[in-house]
């Protein structure tokens, strides 16, 4: 077996030096134990859920939550690490009009369930910016398994003051609304949910490092 230049025992020109020093330093930046896995804080503002559903037959009824919170952990350089805990204010659901906006939140029981929550549980990579997402989503008091199709954006600085670093995705799923028990007006409103999603979370040293993060239990 021919041995590497870099590992001859006498002194090394300083050119060839500084080359295995790069080299060296490519292959632990490529080794899975050098992963960077930071935590970032959901931006409300930035971060919205559009939701499509059937209605009557005649259109796709398109409305929208904003405001969600929570944290993700991300390192760019290893999918499988990444980590999702967000809640989603059902308060803030907006159909565009008022009648609409009493009705859906009528609905999904807004006043004993204000909230829904999507805890992840795994992440399958798929290449280098699309994922396959999946974990436990509550909704109207009830627990299932759902798996998001991911879109890596990109991670730097945001180029606005504060210039926190700042990680963007896009999302897409497709749920069942009677499988958490919202089976109301099936002759007006399908049962079929299309999701898209869009986030956006800072780094800015307010996002918790060590406090756990307690998963909900799913529904038998």
């Amino acid at each position: 077996m021919t041995s590497s230049p870099c590992a001859l025992p006498h002194p090394l020109p300083q050119s060839l030096a500084v080359a295995c020093v790069l080299a060296a330093a490519a292959l632990l930046a490529a080794f899975p134990g050098n992963a960077q896995v930071h935590e970032y804080r959901i931006d409300p503002i930035h971060t919205r859920i559009v939701f499509g559903l059937d209605h009557a037959g005649f259109s796709t009824a398109m409305g929208s939550v904003s405001g969600s919170t929570g944290w993700l952990a991300f390192d760019p350089a290893d999918w499988s690490s990444a980590r999702v805990d967000v809640e989603i204010p059902l308060d803030q659901l907006d159909l565009g009009n008022d009648d609409w906006n009493r009705a859906a939140k009528r609905m999904l029981d807004v006043d004993r369930y204000p909230s829904a929550r999507f805890v992840s549980t795994s992440v399958e990579p798929v290449d280098a910016v699309h994922a396959s997402l999946c974990g436990t989503l509550t909704l109207h008091g009830v627990s299932r398994p759902a798996c998001l199709q991911a879109t890596f954006n990109q991670l730097k600085r945001a180029p606005m003051p504060p210039f926190r670093r700042t990680v963007g995705f896009s999302a897409t799923t497709t749920l069942l609304r009677a499988d958490f028990g919202i089976d109301a007006w099936q002759s007006m409103v399908g049962n079929s949910v299309d999701l898209r999603i869009e986030v956006e979370a800072v780094r800015d040293g307010s996002t918790p490092q060590t406090e756990p993060h307690p998963e909900p239990e799913p529904a038998p």
